[in-house]
């Protein structure tokens, strides 16, 4: 069985004490289960102080974004050796909101995905259609071009280093998510490109996570489905309790 992984993404919310208290409650609230890796991304400004405070060994520290130089005039960004040097362990590339908001390119995400491999770092791919991809009937096609160009020049051999995150855009914020049987059809076709281009021994090895309004609400039905590895948890994981909740749902769906 693949090992779970659930991350939350706090985007940009938190203060010094509200984040303080989120992870003492968590440390407090969690029961540690060796099958997951539990990843909260905070904003940048909150690593160096919650690395000291994250006690479970299952418990990681990851980043939303980074840049894929290492250093240089970039005024603004983050680099793989800035997020290394304070303990950061895995990083968010590709996510909806730095595609459409920042206007981040297959281009630029696929220099990132590489530098952030090259430095050791564990990235989270998101993948995702908009609403009007998939009204049109191409929300296959479009995860098939992102998988392509996101990937391109990445060995084989890193891409179980790889954690992919199917992230519908219309279900992102919105309140709204994909059906259970959407969900695990989208999973099934991303382990299959998976298969497409790479190759057999790696396919089930590779998780593949859901993202989109996950909710305590939904996350026991998804959490049934083969082929969803996870979540990445949005507005739910700003919560100690609900974060909390929605790991303890998808340990016991699981059997971890």
């Amino acid at each position: 069985m693949r090992r779970g992984f659930i991350g939350g993404n706090w985007k940009m919310n938190k203060l010094l004490k509200e984040a303080k208290e989120t992870v003492e409650n968590l440390n407090k609230s969690l029961t540690l289960s060796r099958g997951i890796d539990i990843v909260i991304f905070p904003p940048y400004t909150l690593l160096y102080f919650l690395k000291d405070l994250i006690v479970l060994p299952n418990i990681y520290l990851g980043a939303q974004n980074m840049h894929w130089e290492e250093n240089g005039a970039y005024t603004g960004e983050i680099s793989p050796l800035m997020l290394k040097d304070l303990e950061v362990e895995y990083v968010i590339i590709g996510h909806s909101e730095r595609r459409n908001l920042f206007n981040e390119t297959d281009e630029i995400i696929n220099k990132k995905l590489i530098s952030a491999l090259k430095h050791g770092l564990k990235p989270i791919l998101c993948l995702g259609e908009s609403i009007e991809e998939r009204k049109k009937g191409i929300e296959k096609d479009v995860i098939e071009k992102q998988f392509k160009h996101d990937l391109k020049r990445v060995p084989i051999n890193f891409l179980e280093n790889i954690i992919i995150a199917y992230e519908p855009v219309w279900a992102i914020g919105t309140g709204l998510n994909a059906t259970p049987n959407e969900a695990e059809e989208m999973h099934k076709f991303i382990r299959d490109l998976i298969e497409k281009y790479a190759n057999n021994n790696i396919v089930e090895n590779i998780r593949i996570i859901y993202g989109g309004s996950v909710r305590v609400e939904n996350v026991e039905e998804l959490s049934s489905k083969d082929d969803i590895d996870g979540f990445l948890v949005g507005g739910a994981s700003l919560r100690s309790d609900s974060f909390s909740k929605i790991i303890e749902i998808f340990n016991e769906v699981k059997g971890f």
